[in-house]
């Protein structure tokens, strides 16, 4: 499953708690929320522009970092 990398202007628990609710809605992804980072790592077979869609619903400003090994 391609892993992808993005940055998620999170400064609190409640910014990433919202990542994890739209990630966990859209489903096939496993994530990582890196909050002191302001990083977010998903596996998911999802595209990426269908994952900044998701991660954009949060109202945060997100930008595609890239592909994570």
């Amino acid at each position: 499953m391609p892993k992808h990398e993005f940055s998620v202007d999170m400064t609190c628990e409640g910014c990433s708690n919202a990542v994890s609710r739209v990630l966990n809605k859209l489903g096939g992804v496993e994530f990582d929320v890196d909050l002191p980072n302001k990083k977010v790592c998903i596996n998911s077979e999802h595209s990426v522009d269908k994952l900044l869609e998701i991660l954009r619903k949060t109202g945060k400003a997100v930008s595609y970092v890239g592909p994570k090994q």
